[in-house]
């Protein structure tokens, strides 16, 4: 069995077993959660990480999706399925028109331009009342029953949530090994060099950049079926940050990266603060520790010092050829 499939299998009894383990709902729920951020995370680290591009825009086509479907389904009367995938055609296309914009420029000229554009739509979203509901937000009705299945309750959803999960890890662990991942991460290293072996780096960005915001958008979807409510916090600069660092603490550029970073931030955000005021605080000495000792993420970092510790990697010394 190699290393690819055995890992696959490990993580998919791990989230199979999980809710058995845990038991309580609350931990169930949070489970859901960690999922959803950790696909969004995923998503922006298609960006970040394998693409070069920071982004402090995300939320947009994560919130975006989120109103979409609440909004198709509580004004317009759509089915939840129907709903849904329009939702997460909606997010896709606020990405391709974004990016088309943001990619005219790069580096700080990009990431401006990415929060510039993140801040209209939640300024939209605030101040639009009638559209949106402004501060007030939206709810949802009950969750979907996709194929007939009751998803209402907590174990249900977990489960549901797991599989596009793991849909989505899969469809991103092949683009991270495929030709297109590949020219990816050379456009994000050697753009010039790209260019004169014939790509089109745009393109190859752009592409990155709608295929990102297509996951966002997905995990928006979840988002508003675990809330089953939807405000213009979803669409915040806050939401865009906290997303990116996830993917940073964790470690860009990797598939466990961004999940570690979530199921850190998450557990930090929704368990660690129930007993500490300034939990802030922990997450802030956290970001800085791991800056410090581990900067290029939590999951390399570790690999990295495993190899050290164990000696594994390294290259036997080669005999010295004896001189007569």
């Amino acid at each position: 069995m190699s290393r690819a499939l055995a890992s696959a299998v490990a993580l998919a009894v791990a989230l199979a077993v999980l809710p058995w383990i845990l038991g309580n709902t609350f931990y169930v729920n949070l489970s859901s959660q960690i999922l959803i951020y950790a696909l969004f995370a995923l998503s922006i680290n298609l960006l970040s990480g394998y693409a070069g591009l920071t982004s402090l825009g995300q939320a947009a086509y994560f919130g975006g999706a989120a109103y979409a479907c609440a909004w198709l389904v509580n004004r317009v009367g759509l089915d939840q399925t129907t709903a849904a995938c329009a939702a997460v055609l909606f997010g896709t296309g606020l990405a391709a028109l974004f990016g088309v914009l943001s990619l005219r420029a790069s580096g700080l000229g990009f990431l401006m331009i990415t929060l510039a554009l993140g801040q209209i739509v939640w300024g939209v979203a605030y101040r639009w009342v009638e559209l949106t509901g402004g501060d007030n937000g939206m709810r949802m009705g009950a969750r979907p029953s996709p194929l007939g299945l009751d998803i209402s309750r907590p174990m249900p959803f977990y489960y549901f949530t797991a599989i596009v999960f793991g849909i989505a890890l899969y469809c991103l662990w092949r683009l991270a090994r495929s030709p297109f991942g590949a020219s990816l991460r050379g456009t994000r290293d050697q753009p010039r060099r790209m260019r004169m072996l014939g790509y089109h780096v745009w393109l190859v960005q752009w592409v990155a950049f709608v295929m990102s915001g297509f996951w966002a958008a997905v995990a928006g979807v979840l988002f508003v079926y675990y809330n089953q409510f939807v405000s213009p916090i979803t669409l915040s600069l806050q939401q865009s940050a906290e997303v990116l660092l996830m993917s940073i603490l964790g470690g860009a550029g990797t598939l466990a990266g961004p999940i570690v970073g979530a199921i850190v931030i998450t557990l930090v955000k929704n368990v660690v603060s129930s007993y500490l005021d300034r939990w802030n605080t922990l997450l802030g000495v956290i970001f800085v520790v791991s800056v410090i000792f581990m900067p290029e993420g939590i999951v390399p970092g570790s690999l990295r010092l495993w190899r050290r510790f164990t000696g594994a990697g390294t290259a036997a010394p080669k005999p010295v050829a004896k001189t007569s």
